[in-house]
């Protein structure tokens, strides 16, 4: 990633970069044969994708803790695009049992599924646990996502099967991966609250993020399924993502405003990800401002990716 790119706006090799829209990067396609899921559709960019997805003809689940919010943001699409398909769901991260109950009441709808975006999370909380005593951001970013991805995986490739169409998992990381814990994944002490740091454990999470897509994709292309998986990161974006840290955030937004954006440009690379042609059959890759990018070396240890995969599976079978 070029600095001079990021801060000019200046476009990479795909056509598009820091400055493109999510409007701008899925113009011209047709998605009205696709249905998708956006986790954490009710505010921010999780809203503007859902959007854009929703404007370009995709039937949209929005999945979301807050059923106000999320019935604001069905409102607000369906104002600007009245013929939308939209609907909206209760999904709960932080809570395996909400993410089992979302699976169960997605899949009783019969529906297929094409594209799945894990776009939810939270970001520098105080440390907490969640209802099933799991370091929240962790919980949260990842480990909720990762039951989420398995238990919808069969439907995913079910519809590819049948409909002809690729699959697309998108899952939103950040540059905020490359700033974790001296072991990477702190798989002995995730709950060690002596040694928490709100900045690194969300650094982690992210981190899992990515761990999670590459080991995703290699079994799926093991598995012949045709379901890509890749991760994003969006780029600085003032959202309420950033509540527990929103006054640091604001003046650290004064010094370096030439490197944020808004949340149209904050939505786009996740949009490219999941609608462009340019992306069909690219996975187990990286994307920033819409154009592939290397993630940090711990990002593509396939040991501990593999590591992290089963940590991941004996946690959501002990709860």
């Amino acid at each position: 990633m070029g600095l001079f790119r990021l801060v000019t706006g200046i476009p990479g090799p795909s056509g598009f970069g820091s400055a493109s829209t999510a409007e701008q990067v899925t113009a011209d396609i047709d998605a009205s044969d696709l249905t998708a899921i956006v986790t954490g559709g009710a505010s921010g960019i999780g809203t503007e994708t859902a959007r854009v997805l929703a404007l370009r003809g995709a039937r949209v689940i929005i999945a979301a803790r807050n059923m106000d919010a999320a019935n604001a943001a069905k409102k607000l699409i369906l104002q600007t695009s009245p013929s939308a398909r939209v609907d909206i769901l209760k999904l709960d991260l932080s809570s395996l049992k909400s993410v089992r109950a979302f699976a169960d009441e997605f899949l009783s709808m019969n529906l297929p599924l094409h594209i799945l975006i894990n776009n939810a999370g939270v970001m520098f909380c105080p440390f907490q646990l969640s209802e099933d005593g799991i370091e929240l951001q962790f919980a949260t970013n990842h480990l909720g996502h990762f039951l989420l991805s398995n238990l919808l995986l069969e439907k995913m490739k079910s519809t590819a099967k049948e409909t002809g169409i690729q699959g697309r998992i998108v899952n939103l990381s950040s540059i905020a991966h490359l700033h974790t814990y001296p072991n990477s994944i702190n798989f002995d002490k995730l709950n060690d609250k002596n040694i928490y740091s709100d900045k690194k454990a969300y650094g982690q999470s992210k981190l899992a993020n990515l761990l999670h897509a590459h080991e995703l994709s290699r079994r799926l292309k093991e598995d012949g399924a045709n379901v890509t998986v890749n991760s994003v990161h969006p780029g600085l974006i003032l959202t309420n993502l950033m509540r527990h840290s929103l006054p640091l955030m604001r003046i650290l937004k004064v010094f370096s405003y030439i490197f944020w954006k808004n949340i149209p440009q904050g939505a786009s690379t996740t949009c490219y990800v999941a609608l462009h042609p340019n992306v069909k059959g690219v996975t187990g890759k990286y994307f920033y401002d819409c154009n592939e990018e290397l993630p940090s070396q711990s990002a593509r240890d396939e040991a501990l990716a593999s590591k992290l995969w089963s940590f991941s599976e004996k946690l959501v079978s002990s709860v």
